[in-house]
C-alpha cells in the first residue's frame, strides 16, 4: 500500500531548467546541508548578483506535484548530491581550481567493505537491505519505531529509563540534512522527516532495493561527525577516519575489504596485518556509534565511546557479523584519537594570483565571510581568465626578476635599470582586459610578488604622471560642460558674460565661441588640446596649504611654451600643474561666483565662516597628529616625550610643565627643571617665582604655546589625556572645539587680512578638490578623496593600476563604462531543483561623450607614436595595430625642510613605473614595476621600464590582438 501510494505520488515529481527567471521554484530553509551547499541562500545571492549587473539566464521550473508536496511541508523530493563544492573554470572552460565537500567518499554501494555494511545495519537499521520485500519503505521500521515509542512513554514517567530513537537511516539523513541545526525539534518535525524520506525512496518507482542501497551509501558518505580545529566540519566516514584518527581512506578500505574472511593468515589476527585491520575496523565502528552524539563522544567523553565500541564488537561477534579473530584483535586495540595528516604543501601565491583574484571577487559578490564557506558551495564559476596566457605572462615576470631574464627583456639601459641594479627587488604586475560583447573581461592578472597581496587592486600607489590622464579628462569634461552652457548663445549674449579674472577656462570658452567659425563641441575640444601653457619651473605655487615648487623631468621642458597635447605626450609636469590650477579655479568660481567680491572685502561675513572652518580643520589635523604621538603613554612617558629633542628656556620649560600638569607638586617641578636645565643657574627663589608666575591661569592657551615654543594644542592635549587617559580621538575632537577656535583667535583680527585670505583660499581649494574627486570617482577613481594640491595632477593623490586600466577601458569604449569582471557566468546547484544560472547582463553606462573620448584616445596614441612610450612603436611593426597609453613614474619620498626652505632629510619610500595602455580595439591593461624602501633609493628607473616590459611581452600578446586572435593558440573561446 505504501509503495503504491508514494510511488504514485512521486510519479509526477519533476523539474526542468529553462531560460529566464522562474516563479515555479521554492528554496529550502536553513538545514545544515542546504546551508553548506548554498541552496537556501540562492535568493540572497540572486539579489546581490543582480545588483552587480548579473542576470538570471536559466532557472529550474518545478512540476505541479513537486510544488504541491513542498508547499505541504515536505523537504523537496529529488535525488540529492553527496558531494558538491566550488569549481573554477577558465575562459576555455578548463578547470583551474576545484574543491569538494566532503572530499573522501565511496563512489558506489559496491565500493563499501562488507564489514562496514554489516556493522552499520546491525547497529542502526537491520532490515534495510532485506531482499524479501522489494517494495519495503526504508523510512519506516515498524519494530524499531514501536519500541522507541514505548520507551518514550516509560521515560515520561521514569526519566532514568533509556529512550533510544526510532529513526531509520533514511529519516536520519533527512534530519541531519534538512531539519534546523540537524535536530528533531518536535513530533511534527519527526513526521516531516519520515514523510520526506518515504517520498524520496519511491522517486524511481515502487521497487526500493536500489534506493535502500543508496541510503546506506549516502549515510556513510555524509553522516555528521562534529568538527575539528584546522579541519572544520567533518562529514562522512571517510573524512571521519582521516580527521579523528589520521587514517588514509583508501588504505583503510583495503584493510577492511580483506578482513571479512576467517582470518588474515598465520596467527589469526596476531600478525601486523591483522592488527592494522582490527584497528581500522574499531575506529570505523566507533564513528558509526559516535554519530548519535558526535561532539559529546569525540570531543568530551571518549571513554564512554570506547566502552560502547567494545560492547558492540562483542554483540557483532555474537550475532556472527564479524569473525572471532577480528573480535579479539579489535578488543585488544586501544582507541586513541589522532591528528589528521594535513596535506598542506607550500603555496606559491605567484602561481595563484588569478585564482585568488577570482575567489576574492566571489567572496565580495556573494557577501561571504570566509573561503571556507565559498569552497563548500555547489557552484561552478566560469571565469574570464586566460590560463594559458596567464601562465606565459607569469613565467615572463618571474624571469624578469632575474639578471639574465632582465637583460634578455632589454630592461637595462637609459631610464631603465642600471648595471648594478638587482631586478629581484622589483615587484612587477601585469593586467590585461578584453572588450567582448559589451563587457570588459579580465584575461590576465599576474605579478611576481609571492604574497597574497594584489599589487593592481590592493594598494594606493604613487603612479606619477598617469594622473595626467585623469587631469586631461577632467579638463575636457569641464570644457564640454561649458560648451553645453554657452554654445547656444548669440554673440551679444556671450559678450555680456563676465567670467572671474582667474577663471581662465570659462574665459577661453567664451572667447572661442565668439571667434571660431566651427562652434561644435568636437572642434572646440580639439582646439582646447592646442591651448598653450608654460613649462617653466621657475614659479612657486600656493597650493596644499603652502608655497610649493615643482620640476620637470627633462631640462628642455623648462624653457618651452607648449600645447596641452604636446605636454601630455611628453608628460611635462609644469604644464599640468598650471592646468590643474585652472581646473581648481574653475571649480572655485563655479561654487562661489561672488568669491572675488568678499575675498577682497575684509568686512565680508563670508570670510569669518571660512576662517572658523579653517581653524577647525587645521586644529583637528594637529590634534590627530598629537594624539597619535601620545596615545597609550602613561602621564610620565608623555611628559618625557614632550621634553625630548627640544631646547627650552627656563620660562618655556616652566610654562610647559605647568600646562601639561597644572597640579604638579612644587618639589617635582623643581626636580624636573633642574634635571632638564642643569646649567641655567636656577636657585630655589627663581624656581619658586617660575612656578607661581607661569601657572595655567596666568596666560591664555595661545600665549602659553608662544612662551613654551610648543604648539598650544599639544599642551592642551597632554593635560586632557592626564585627566582622561582612555579618551578616544573622537572624544578629543569633540571636547576641543572651543580650544581649536581659541588657538586661531589671532586670525580673526582684521589687521591680518593677507593671512586670512591665504587661509580662506586654502579652504576654497579643498572644496574645489572635493568636486574634482567626485569627477575622478565617477570614472573609477578608487579612493574617497584626493590630495588638495596641484601636485595631484602629477601623481600626489595616489591611484591603483587596475583603476587606471578601467579609465582606459572607458576611453576605448567610446565613453561607456562596461562591466569589468573576471566572472562571465555562475551556475548554482547544477542538476538540482534549485539550479540557477547567472550571466553578465548589465548594459554599459555612458560616462563621457564620444567627442571627449576621441580626443583623449588621439592623445593616448600620440604618447606611443611620438611621446614617452615611443619605444613600444617598433614592436608593433607593420601589424596595423593602433596602440596608445600613458606613462607614469612615481617617486614617493618624505622630505623635511628647515628654515629658509633648506632640505634637512629625504627618505625614498617607493618608486614605480607604470604604463596603462590599449592595443587595438579590444585589449587594454597596465604594466607596473614597483620597489619599496629600503631598496627604493637605489633605483632611478622611469616609466620607460614598464613600456619596455610590455614591449618584451608583445610577441605573445599581439597575435591575440591581430585578426581577433584566431591564429593564436592562447586565444579564448569565451
Amino acid at each position: 500500500m505504501q509503495a503504491r501510494y508514494f510511488a504514485g505520488r512521486a510519479k509526477d515529481v519533476a523539474f526542468a531548467v529553462k531560460d529566464g527567471p522562474s516563479e515555479r521554484i521554492r528554496f529550502p530553509d536553513d538545514g545544515p546541508y542546504d546551508l553548506r551547499f548554498g541552496y537556501s541562500r540562492i535568493p540572497q545571492f540572486t539579489e546581490l548578483l543582480e545588483a552587480r549587473g548579473f542576470r538570471r539566464e536559466r532557472q529550474a521550473r518545478w512540476s505541479d506535484r513537486m510544488l504541491e508536496l513542498t508547499d505541504s511541508g515536505l523537504f523537496a523530493p529529488y535525488h540529492e548530491k553527496t558531494q558538491a563544492g566550488l569549481d573554477l573554470l577558465d575562459c576555455n572552460d578548463l578547470p583551474f581550481g576545484a574543491r569538494r565537500t566532503p572530499p573522501r567518499t565511496y563512489a558506489s554501494f559496491a565500493d563499501i567493505p562488507a564489514l562496514l555494511v554489516n556493522a552499520l545495519l546491525f547497529i542502526e537499521n537491520r532490515d534495510l537491505l532485506d531482499p524479501e520485500f522489494p517494495t519495503r519503505n526504508p523510512a519506516l521500521d515498524v519494530r524499531r519505531f514501536t519500541r522507541a515509542a514505548l520507551d518514550q512513554g516509560v521515560h515520561f514517567f521514569n526519566d532514568k529509563h533509556d529512550a533510544a530513537g526510532g529513526s531509520t537511516l533514511a529519516t536520519q539523513i533527512e534530519k541531519y540534512r534538512h531539519s534546523r541545526a540537524g535536530r528533531t525539534g518536535s513530533p511534527k518535525e519527526k513526521l516531516r522527516q519520515m514523510a520526506s524520506a518515504s517520498m524520496r525512496a519511491y522517486l524511481d518507482g515502487p521497487n526500493t532495493v536500489a534506493a535502500r542501497e543508496r541510503i546506506l551509501l549516502d549515510y556513510l558518505n555524509t553522516v555528521p561527525l562534529s568538527a575539528r580545529a584546522g579541519v572544520g566540519e567533518v562529514n562522512g566516514l571517510g573524512d571521519g577516519l582521516w580527521a579523528w584518527y589520521g587514517q588514509d581512506f583508501d588504505e583503510a578500505n583495503r584493510l577492511l575489504a580483506s578482513a571479512a574472511g576467517p582470518g588474515p593468515g598465520a596467527g589469526q589476527g596476531e600478525g601486523e596485518l591483522g592488527q592494522r585491520q582490527a584497528r581500522v575496523f574499531k575506529q570505523a565502528l566507533s564513528l558509526i556509534i559516535a554519530q548519535r552524539g558526535p561532539s559529546h563522544f569525540l570531543r568530551r567523553d571518549t571513554a564512554t565511546l570506547v566502552e560502547l565500541t567494545d560492547s558492540y564488537i562483542r554483540l557483532l561477534s555474537a550475532a556472527g557479523a564479524i569473525p572471532p579473530w577480528l573480535r579479539d584483535a579489535s578488543l585488544a586495540q586501544s582507541l586513541t584519537l589522532g591528528a589528521p595528516a594535513l596535506d598542506r604543501p607550500e603555496v606559491s601565491f605567484i602561481s595563484r594570483k588569478a585564482i585568488s583574484g577570482v575567489r576574492t571577487d566571489l567572496l565580495r559578490y556573494l557577501d561571504l565571510g570566509s573561503s571556507y564557506e565559498l569552497d563548500r558551495l555547489d557552484l561552478t564559476a566560469h571565469s574570464t581568465i586566460n590560463t594559458g596566457l596567464q601562465r606565459v605572462v607569469t613565467e615572463a615576470l618571474l624571469r624578469a626578476g632575474t639578471r639574465d631574464g632582465a637583460h634578455g627583456f632589454g630592461m637595462y639601459g637609459h631610464n631603465l635599470l642600471r648595471e648594478g641594479d638587482d631586478p629581484g627587488k622589483l615587484a612587477i604586475s601585469f593586467t590585461l582586459y578584453e572588450k567582448v560583447d559589451g563587457a570588459n573581461l579580465l584575461r590576465v592578472q599576474a605579478d611576481n610578488l609571492d604574497l597574497p597581496f594584489d599589487l593592481n587592486r590592493g594598494a594606493r600607489l604613487n603612479l606619477g604622471s598617469t594622473a595626467k590622464l585623469r587631469t586631461l579628462v577632467t579638463y575636457l569634461e569641464i570644457l564640454s560642460e561649458l560648451h553645453e552652457k554657452y554654445a547656444g548663445m548669440s554673440a551679444a549674449e556671450l559678450r555680456e558674460i563676465k567670467p572671474a579674472k582667474l577663471d581662465a577656462l570659462t574665459q577661453w570658452v567664451v572667447s572661442y565661441l565668439l571667434a571660431a567659425p566651427d562652434k561644435s563641441r568636437r572642434a572646440m575640444l580639439e582646439a582646447a588640446m592646442l591651448r598653450r601653457y608654460s613649462g617653466s619651473a621657475g614659479e612657486a605655487f600656493f597650493t596644499g596649504g603652502g608655497l610649493q615648487t615643482f620640476s620637470n623631468f627633462e631640462r628642455w621642458e623648462n624653457m618651452k611654451i607648449m600645447t596641452v597635447r604636446e605636454a601630455f605626450e611628453h608628460s611635462v609636469n609644469l604644464v599640468f600643474i598650471r592646468l590643474m590650477r585652472d581646473i581648481v579655479r574653475y571649480e572655485t568660481y563655479r561654487l562661489h561666483p561672488d568669491a572675488d567680491d568678499w575675498l577682497n572685502n575684509p568686512a565680508a561675513p563670508q570670510r569669518r565662516a571660512y576662517l572658523v572652518r579653517f581653524a577647525d580643520k587645521e586644529g583637528s589635523d594637529y590634534l590627530r597628529a598629537f594624539y597619535g604621538k601620545y596615545r597609550g603613554m602613561s602621564q610620565q612617558e608623555a611628559a618625557r616625550r614632550v621634553l625630548q629633542n627640544r631646547h627650552f628656556s627656563p620660562v618655556g620649560l616652566a610654562v610647559t610643565l605647568r600646562s601639561i600638569d597644572p597640579d604638579i607638586d612644587p618639589a617635582q617641578f623643581n626636580k624636573v627643571m633642574l634635571a632638564t636645565l642643569p646649567k641655567a643657574g636656577l636657585t630655589d627663589e627663581k624656581l619658586a617665582k617660575l612656578y607661581s608666575k607661569y601657572g595655567p591661569t596666568s596666560f591664555s592657551l595661545n600665549d602659553r604655546g608662544y612662551l613654551a615654543r610648543v604648539h598650544p594644542l599639544e599642551l592642551w592635549l597632554l593635560n586632557y589625556l592626564r585627566q582622561h587617559p582612555d579618551a578616544s580621538l573622537d572624544e578629543v575632537l569633540r571636547d576641543s572645539t572651543e580650544q581649536r577656535q581659541e588657538v586661531y583667535a589671532w586670525l580673526f583680527k582684521t589687521r591680518h587680512p593677507g593671512g586670512q585670505t591665504r587661509r580662506i583660499r586654502s579652504q576654497l581649494e579643498r572644496q574645489a578638490f572635493v568636486e574634482i574627486a567626485r569627477r575622478w570617482q565617477r570614472l573609477g577613481y578608487p579612493f574617497s578623496a584626493i590630495t588638495a594640491s596641484y601636485a595631484s595632477a602629477i601623481g600626489a593623490a595616489g591611484d591603483r593600476p587596475a583603476a587606471l586600466a578601467e579609465l582606459v577601458g572607458i576611453v576605448q569604449g567610446n565613453g561607456v563604462r562596461q562591466q569589468a569582471t573576471a566572472l562571465r557566468s555562475l551556475e548554482f546547484a547544477a542538476g538540482t531543483p534549485y539550479e540557477t544560472d547567472f550571466g553578465l547582463g548589465q548594459k554599459g553606462t555612458r560616462l563621457l561623450s564620444e567627442d571627449i573620448t576621441e580626443v583623449v584616445r588621439a592623445a593616448l596614441i600620440g604618447v606611443v607614436n611620438s611621446g614617452t612610450a615611443g619605444m613600444l612603436k617598433p614592436a608593433l611593426g607593420g601589424s596595423g595595430i593602433v596602440a596608445g597609453g600613458k606613462t607614469g613614474t612615481g617617486d614617493h619620498r618624505y622630505e623635511v625642510y628647515g628654515p629658509g626652505g633648506r632640505l634637512i632629510s629625504s627618505r625614498v619610500v617607493s618608486r614605480s613605473a607604470t604604463f596603462v595602455f590599449f592595443l587595438g580595439e579590444r585589449y587594454f591593461g597596465n604594466v607596473t614595476a614597483y620597489v619599496q624602501e629600503p631598496y627604493a633609493a637605489r633605483y632611478a628607473f622611469t616609466s620607460a621600464l614598464s613600456v619596455q616590459l610590455l614591449k618584451s611581452l608583445a610577441p605573445t600578446i599581439l597575435p591575440l590582438v591581430r585578426d581577433g586572435g584566431v591564429r593564436s593558440p592562447l586565444a579564448c573561446k569565451h
